[in-house]
């Protein structure tokens, strides 16, 4: 059985969920459908290829993602099939393939579409293109080949000297706010010194990491390393998010202290006498 999943900006009280679920199981009654997020913000490509991206290598290899968000295409703006470990995409080039993937792509497939095609996108092209793959159509016969698709790069985490300086870039259910700060970038920079996390401003200041949520006492700021390995700011039992006013740019900095290596120079010093 193909597993189709649904990643859109649309809200699930809108008719436009029904009505592309309803034309796939129509085309395709043996098609699994999977809701992965219905309430992307609207067009906000950034926070859908986030989600996405955490989520997409769950599924079982051959999985086809729809990607309903800012999907208004034309004569410069194609629509892809895009084929990545063993995972179909399917999308407008809008920049958010080039926030998804971290590694080169087996194929990019640039989709036929028809003339009279509607406003609709998603249910004209996106449902009918799942629906062909599902049905064994081979991606080379559904467009042509091209060589790249629109990039937008996601912003990184600076780096100056002990200093890391990073931002939210994920505001979760629980209002936590997920950085771009991830836990290979910390250790390797880091090397096992002491460190002060400010978020904002110097009045916030978290000096230690969390293995679990609730090491702090409830209502109290931390900092942990989530499931998908990136620093995350949050509060035990609370909304760290609104209550700091935190949002998606909102800077996040680490000062790695230098007394450990300091102290360790100092006891060599102190053998060589």
């Amino acid at each position: 059985m193909s597993i189709v999943t649904l990643t859109t900006d649309w809200n699930t009280n809108d008719y436009y969920v029904g009505a592309i679920k309803g034309k796939i199981l129509s085309r395709c009654p043996q098609i699994q459908i999977i809701d992965i997020s219905h309430q992307v913000p609207a067009f906000n490509i950034s926070n859908a290829a986030f989600i996405l991206r955490n989520s997409f290598h769950n599924f079982p290899p051959g999985s086809i993602h729809i990607i309903g968000v800012n999907t208004e295409g034309g004569k410069d703006i194609p629509f892809l099939l895009v084929e990545y470990k063993k995972h179909f995409f399917i999308g407008t080039d809008n920049g958010i393939f080039g926030l998804l993937f971290s590694e080169e792509t087996d194929r990019i497939i640039s989709l036929n579409s028809p003339k009279d095609l509607k406003s609709f996108t998603s249910f004209s092209v996106f449902a009918d293109t799942a629906c062909k793959l599902a049905g064994g159509e081979k991606p080379e016969s559904l467009g042509k080949p091209v060589k790249e698709f629109r990039q937008r790069i996601p912003i990184r985490a600076a780096i100056d000297k002990n200093v890391l300086t990073g931002s939210v870039i994920y505001i979760d259910s629980f209002r936590n706010a997920i950085t771009n700060i991830s836990e290979d970038l910390f250790e390797r920079i880091g090397k096992g010194q002491d460190f002060e996390i400010y978020v904002q401003s110097n009045h916030y200041v978290i000096k230690k990491i969390n293995r679990y949520y609730n090491e702090t006492p409830a209502g109290e700021i931390l900092a942990i390393f989530n499931s998908v390995g990136l620093l995350e700011i949050a509060m035990n039992s609370g909304n760290v998010a609104d209550l700091l006013g935190l949002a998606i740019n909102s800077g996040i900095r680490v000062k790695f202290s230098e007394k450990q290596e300091e102290g360790k120079q100092a006891a060599a010093k102190s053998r060589t006498r």
